[in-house]
């Protein structure tokens, strides 16, 4: 039998012992989260994110190991990592709010996959005091969160790969590898954007846009507001060169 199992089984037990259950606080605590799927972002603005963890555990889930927490805005693509020596939820809200400071726009929304680190009072405390929309996907639905998935693969994994990571000093290493990769992720790595999907029978057509940066996006973007476009603003020196696109 699983643990799951298990306290189903001595639910009405325990009840009868005075002993609280708090499953159902949690599922309570879920159900006050929104639900967005990938059809009902609908072009927003610069600042709504979608948020995950990529966890560094190697060939084995056990024990502590570092986790990497993405946040991709579903506008521009604009891609922030941090790393977490543990999986735990008010050290995210400590790291959520120094990546806060790293993106060039205010952070307006947040969407989560429904892991515990994610779905606690604690972080829906925070978003609320920050007037940030808090949203989770669908359960077992990754292709809720397909704009955060995508930079997990093509940005973490690419660089850091599936090796096993523990301890402060690799996640001080894997802190200083994603403040300098930010620049190139941001700044020189164009990639294409879905626009359209349209289904004729068993066939899918797909229309791209053109590749661009997510500086790009979001210096075009009509809803930036001049301040921003001023702290992005590079050198010509600093003008990105063509790079190989990914797809999104």
């Amino acid at each position: 039998m699983s643990a799951a199992t298990i306290d189903r089984a001595l639910g009405r037990i325990r009840e009868g012992l005075g002993r609280q259950r708090r499953r159902p606080a949690a599922h309570a605590l879920r159900r006050s989260i929104p639900i967005r799927t990938s059809a009902d972002w609908n072009d927003p603005a610069p600042g709504f994110v979608e948020a995950d963890l990529v966890a560094h555990s190697g060939p084995s889930a056990r024990g502590s190991f570092v986790q990497t927490l993405v946040l991709t805005d579903v506008a521009t693509g604009w891609t922030e990592c941090a790393s977490l020596i543990v999986r735990e939820q008010t050290l995210l809200s400590t790291v959520l709010t120094e990546l806060r400071k790293q993106l060039p726009f205010a952070l307006l929304g947040l969407d989560t996959d429904n892991y515990t680190v994610f779905m606690n009072e604690t972080l829906k405390t925070y978003c609320d005091t920050a007037n940030m929309v808090f949203t989770r996907c669908r359960p077992y639905r990754k292709n809720d969160q397909a704009f955060v998935e995508q930079k997990n693969g093509a940005v973490v994994r690419r660089m850091v790969g599936y090796r096993r990571f523990e301890g402060l000093e690799a996640a001080t290493l894997l802190a200083q590898l994603y403040r300098s990769a930010r620049l190139f992720v941001n700044f020189f790595q164009p990639s294409f954007k879905l626009i359209a999907k349209q289904r004729d029978g068993a066939r899918v057509h797909k229309t791209y846009s053109a590749p661009a940066t997510p500086h790009q996006r979001l210096a075009a973007d009509a809803r930036t507001s001049d301040e921003v476009r001023a702290r992005l603003q590079l050198s010509p020196a600093s003008t990105p060169s063509p790079c190989c696109p990914i797809s999104e």
